[in-house]
């Protein structure tokens, strides 16, 4: 089963066939609310509002590991995040979409692995490649068939929150080598790499980050309200499309 977490700008699929909600008790305390279990195109999904469906939890204060557990538990075998970014590169605009290939994480004090505490042994993981190869190609593949423009070559800077960015921040994240900044990103996947449930990533650029083009004196957070109920559109096609043409965790 596909599991899809959304975030600002999709708090609900309307695609999606519901047939029930779940709350999922977990060890880590509560998720950002009930998973949402229907079908698109026949076969099983599973949504969870990244921010709860209500958009009250705000990124510094999402339980990740609630959240990737409950997903894991009841059988998700592959995880997309959808999430709204700033773009950092003048190249990617709002409304485009992005399918990123690396991380680097800026944020601090998030509860960050399952594997702590006097019971459990250290345990590394292997985050090379933060983004499941296998399901990322799906994705490129849904976007190419859907004929909706995408980007797949980029890096997502995951900055704390809540607040945004200052320009001189976005200047660091530019020489750093980042070309999109997030709130969410991290511990996100790496959870989703400790539990061995493949995920990857949408992205859709609501604005340009601090200081660049037309966020230089300031960002409209009406014009991002705009471009995100616009360009969610694309996403849904596009993980219709997943869906539609395989199970991206293979069962």
């Amino acid at each position: 089963m596909l599991a899809i977490i959304g975030g600002s700008g999709l708090t609900q699929l309307a695609n999606l066939d519901v047939s029930h909600r779940e709350v999922v008790r977990t060890p880590y305390g509560e998720p950002s609310g009930a998973v949402t279990f229907g079908e698109i195109c026949g076969r099983p999904v599973a949504f969870l509002a990244r921010h709860g469906y209500g958009h009250t939890i705000p990124p510094h204060e999402v339980n990740y590991r609630a959240n990737l557990w409950a997903l894991w538990k009841r059988g998700a075998r592959g995880i997309v995040s959808v999430a709204s970014v700033g773009s950092i590169r003048a190249d990617l605009k709002p409304g485009d979409l992005v399918i990123p290939h690396q991380i680097i994480d800026y944020t601090w004090g998030r509860r960050s692995t399952f594997h702590e505490g006097q019971d459990c042994s250290v345990t590394h993981i292997d985050f090379t490649e933060p983004y499941d190869r296998v399901l990322r190609q799906k994705l490129i593949d849904a976007a190419r068939a859907t004929g909706v423009p995408f980007s797949d070559s980029s890096v997502y800077a995951t900055t704390q929150g809540p607040r945004l960015e200052t320009a001189a921040e976005i200047d660091r994240l530019e020489r750093d080598g980042a070309d999109l900044v997030g709130m969410t990103g991290m511990p996100e996947a790496s959870l989703a790499r400790e539990l061995g449930v493949p995920y990857a990533a949408i992205n859709v650029v609501a604005n340009y980050a601090a200081g660049r083009a037309d966020s230089r004196d300031g960002i409209s957070f009406e014009a991002i309200q705009l471009v995100l109920h616009e360009s969610m559109a694309h996403v849904r096609t596009i993980l219709e499309q997943v869906v539609n043409g395989d199970d991206p965790a293979g069962s």
